[in-house]
């Protein structure tokens, strides 16, 4: 397999007249995690459907694993696996039922072998003869993805595979993408939860409105929105109020703060004695702060500094706040 797991090049798609997927081209290297990020109706869904061949695209050229999804669809198929936004596990059998009827539905031969391998990878081996009706949510997402490796796929699509998760069974997964990329599997990652993108993601692109507004690292794509500040916490409302006059651009921090002149007591939390001062983050940029503090004497009881978000970017980029619905 070349370096390019997944190329995309002009992909559209319509729905009647409304066009879902304007012309979109990215690229996805092996061996890494790629995310797609976008508000509900976006097109994440629909560019999953046309990658896993589930969709015809209208325009573009698609290759997944070096194959062409409109041409090569029974190669495509044999080299990714597929986790849905819900579980697709059988109710009706166990645990280990479900991971053997994958197994023979790929033909694997050690099929035994091979699924006891799965139940312990996943931590699913004391219940794997229970019923799946009485797995709890993290244990039914955590078999189907085991369902998904079956086959020793290349490449894996999840979308949206915490939704609904409790934030342990949410780093759980994430362990487990980790380890899957740590052995060479590329991931095909949508997600709504933006701290999961940043937790996980090489490399993400940001879908609005069936275009790409975005793409690059995480990292990447933070330092583009400005908002970079120091916080600075006092110990009284005197040094706040002397701070804010030596400092520039110093705003008062989180909520409105207190106004100059407001003697301190009661009824001032401690976010009222925080400034917010515009910085860089370089260690030169603070070292100056920081002596400019000392040279009126005053003191921060603390200091921190504050970087935008993926939550920023999102909001920046495509105008809606994130939600945790579902995705279309």
């Amino acid at each position: 397999m070349d370096s390019s797991a997944i190329a995309v090049t002009g992909l559209r798609k319509n729905y009647g007249d409304k066009p879902v997927l304007a012309g979109i081209d990215f690229e996805v290297a092996a061996g890494t995690v790629f995310s797609m990020l976008g508000p509900n109706g976006a097109g994440k869904t629909t560019t999953v459907n046309v990658l896993t061949t589930l969709l015809a695209a209208d325009a573009g050229t698609v290759r997944v694993a070096g194959y062409d999804v409109a041409t090569q669809t029974k190669q495509v198929r044999a080299a990714i696996g597929v986790t849905g936004q819900f579980a697709a596990v059988d109710d009706l059998l166990t645990g280990r039922e479900n991971l053997r009827l994958m197994a023979d539905l790929r033909r694997i031969k050690d099929a035994d072998q091979v699924v006891a391998r799965l139940l312990e990878q996943f931590e699913l081996t004391e219940a794997a003869g229970k019923p799946t009706s009485t797995y709890s949510g993290g244990m039914r997402r955590k078999l189907d993805l085991a369902m998904t490796l079956v086959g020793r796929p290349r490449i894996i699509f999840l979308d949206e595979p915490t939704t609904g998760l409790d934030p342990r069974s949410r780093r759980t997964m994430w362990q487990i993408v980790r380890e899957l990329v740590a052995g060479g599997t590329t991931i095909f990652l949508t997600t709504q939860y933006l701290d999961e993108a940043d937790q996980l993601a090489d490399q993400l692109v940001v879908l609005d409105q069936g275009r790409l507004v975005a793409q690059g690292t995480p990292a990447e794509l933070k330092r583009r929105i400005p908002g970079t500040h120091v916080r600075l916490r006092f110990a009284d409302q005197r040094q706040l109020e002397e701070a804010a006059r030596i400092l520039p651009g110093a705003q008062p921090g989180a909520g409105h703060g207190a106004q100059p002149g407001t003697q301190p007591g009661a009824g001032h939390d401690d976010q009222d004695l925080t400034l917010r001062v515009p910085s860089d983050g370089g260690s030169r940029s603070l070292r100056d702060l920081l002596d400019r503090l000392a040279e009126h004497s005053l003191d921060a009881e603390e200091f921190s500094v504050h970087t935008p978000d993926l939550d920023d970017v999102f909001l920046a980029l495509t105008g809606h706040a994130t939600t945790e619905a579902n995705a279309e």
